[in-house]
């Protein structure tokens, strides 16, 4: 069926507001199977897998093999480069970093996993993907102009574009492991404007902050980081409750 998980997707958004999509670096993890089962027990909505530099794709094929296994809520491919399509996954954030300096990463890259997309019949999730801030892996690989933490015209500005591209999603990424998340002063500048689904990933290391930027108009909440620590069920399932309060 096409737009499956698009749809899936939009029909979680309807049930529960804000959902929460969990994000497996596979260069960091060695359970991701058991990670997957945990999170769809905990309320996760599917999961993301990827990474912000370059994987090995045997190794990351492996790892959607894995999780598929183990859960059955959808398989979202997060690529840092074209290196990041994979068979087996459900869908792909197909994304262009905006605001990159390198029209690799806004354009080319995009062009050269194109056709790997169409071959391993994935769905591609039309995304737009903002750095928001410096300093963070994602910025550094993705040669990312950072929007300022403070400056959410800018972000509109980014987001009005990706929609008029025609970019049903939108991600907004203070980075992996971020000291600072993005802040819901811009979260509900964007929500006034943008029309499509906003992800916001990136710092969020608590239910209040999660549920901050749940009510400030955020649709998917991104836990990445959190997952590679030990004893971290017990918090990511009250990002998950607090969500749907």
């Amino acid at each position: 069926m096409k737009n499956e998980i698009e749809k899936y997707i939009q029909q979680q958004i309807r049930e529960h507001g804000t959902i929460c999509f969990p994000l497996i670096d596979s260069e960091n993890v060695t359970n991701a199977g058991n990670i997957a089962a945990k999170v769809e027990r905990l309320g996760a909505s599917a999961i993301l897998i990827g990474g912000s530099s370059a994987v090995d794709q045997i190794d990351l094929a492996k790892v959607v093999s894995d999780i598929k296994i183990s859960a059955k809520i959808p398989v979202i491919l997060f690529p840092g480069n074209v290196t990041g399509v994979v068979p087996k996954a459900d869908a792909i954030l197909f994304t262009s970093l905006l605001n990159s300096e390198n029209p690799y990463f806004i354009t080319e890259a995009q062009a050269l996993g194109s056709i790997s997309v169409k071959r391993y019949n994935i769905e591609p999730l039309p995304t737009g993907y903002l750095i928001i801030g410096e300093y963070t892996t994602a910025w550094y690989v993705g040669k990312a102009r950072g929007i300022p933490f403070d400056k959410n015209s800018i972000a509109v500005m980014y987001s009005l574009a990706a929609q008029y591209l025609g970019m049903r999603f939108l991600y907004l990424e203070a980075g992996s492991g971020s000291a600072r998340n993005v802040s819901c002063e811009m979260i509900a500048a964007v929500r006034k404007q943008y029309e499509g689904v906003i992800i916001v990933g990136g710092g969020i290391h608590s239910p209040q902050t999660a549920k901050e930027m749940a009510d400030a108009g955020a649709d998917i909440i991104v836990i990445g980081t959190m997952l590679e620590k030990g004893d971290w069920e017990q918090n990511f399932s009250s990002i998950v409750n607090s969500l749907r309060q």
